[in-house]
């Protein structure tokens, strides 16, 4: 056998575990569930055409951080892009990490906090959230100062669980310690009210937003952080040159230009949420917990059962096995209406037994 001298804590990295295959439904990943509004799509590909395949990206970067700076009455330089939130994310804990290190997340929450807290060879302290997923905002301040905490990061509204973290609790929080502490932001167009008003306040603060979700560019991964200008001037070294493609960039661009048109578009994912929650709410074998997003958590004694079912129709949800705190739980995206019609059809079915 080929013996290679890898990297000796990369054995032991968990990876994101995401089962995937050509999905009759697909309401696993918490994407948008339209491709780009028709007229945003021929803006994008007018675009495209004029791009220099051959050329290194330059101004592109430029003009997408000029864009968000003016929205947020904030600089170009406190703005930075990355591929999709999650490389911003990542970059962060890269920043703050290292041997010692620590760094305080909720529990659950997003799965790639862990990860990325090896990865950085720091040490990950998870909070654990109320037996109703709220934060409890002194217990989390406790965690930071007392391990001393070189960065804390919050995902709200709060990705698996779907509830958001108050204004009040964030500041409450912000003003009680001190490290650099980060709010991950990739849903907030589904909730609105964002932390970025608290950030002149309070200039440890670090927002991080995605492209991903509200506005559908999964497949482009773009991202931004907004943040004090030192802060985005130490985490722009993590990045390698010309890190983001001029693909991307240009369609970001034109979509942040063209946000407006998103706007009925994330207003029927959100009514669709809460018909949603309406559904499953008549099903009493469920427990279905209030969600600020575009997905909704459930915690059913046969979730492994119903997930398998789902699986047999081509319905692909997101199931979390024994991830703690998230045992017998699926997480179930907004599709079409059509689409969440055909998966509660099949739920209804499971569990009043036609399909045992």
């Amino acid at each position: 056998m080929m013996m290679l001298k890898y990297r000796t804590s990369l054995a032991n990295m968990p990876s994101y575990d995401v089962v995937e295959r050509d999905w009759r439904i697909k309401v696993n990943a918490n994407e948008c569930n339209m491709n780009l509004p028709p007229i945003v799509e021929e803006r994008v590909m007018a675009r495209l055409s004029h791009v220099a395949f051959n050329r290194y990206p330059n101004e592109e970067i430029d003009d997408l951080k000029e864009q968000i700076a003016k929205n947020f009455s904030l600089q170009k330089e406190n703005i930075l892009i990355g591929n999709g939130s999650s490389e911003i994310i990542e970059k962060l804990f890269y920043c703050f990490g290292g041997r010692a290190h620590k760094i305080v997340y909720p529990q659950p929450s997003f799965s790639m906090y862990k990860i990325y807290a090896k990865s950085a060879e720091a040490v990950g302290i998870p909070v654990d959230l109320e037996e109703d997923y709220s934060l409890d905002a002194d217990k989390f301040v406790t965690a930071v100062l007392e391990n001393k905490a070189a960065m804390a990061i919050l995902c709200t509204p709060n990705n698996p669980t779907g509830n958001a973290i108050s204004l009040a609790d964030i500041e409450y929080i912000a003003q009680n310690i001190d490290c650099a502490f980060v709010i991950d932001e990739a849903y907030i167009e589904f909730h609105g009210q964002s932390a970025a008003e608290l950030l002149s306040r309070y200039p440890r603060m670090i927002i991080a937003r995605t492209f991903s979700k509200a506005y559908g560019l999964a497949a482009a991964r773009v991202g931004y952080m907004l943040a004090a200008a030192p802060i985005v001037e130490m985490v722009g070294k993590a990045f390698m040159p010309y890190h983001m493609d001029v693909l991307s960039l240009v369609t970001a661009d034109i979509v942040y230009q063209m946000r407006h048109e998103y706007v009925p578009r994330i207003q029927m994912m959100i009514a669709e949420r809460k018909r949603m929650y309406g559904e499953l709410m008549k099903l009493k074998s469920l427990r279905v917990y209030p969600s600020e997003t575009n997905f909704i958590l459930v915690k059913y004694e046969k979730a492994q059962q119903l997930n398998s079912y789902f699986e047999s129709l081509g319905i692909g949800v997101r199931s979390f096995g024994d991830a703690p705190r998230l045992e017998d739980c699926l997480r179930i995206s907004m599709g079409t209406r059509e689409e969440n019609d055909s998966w509660y059809k099949a739920a209804q079915n499971f569990i009043g037994g036609e399909a045992l």
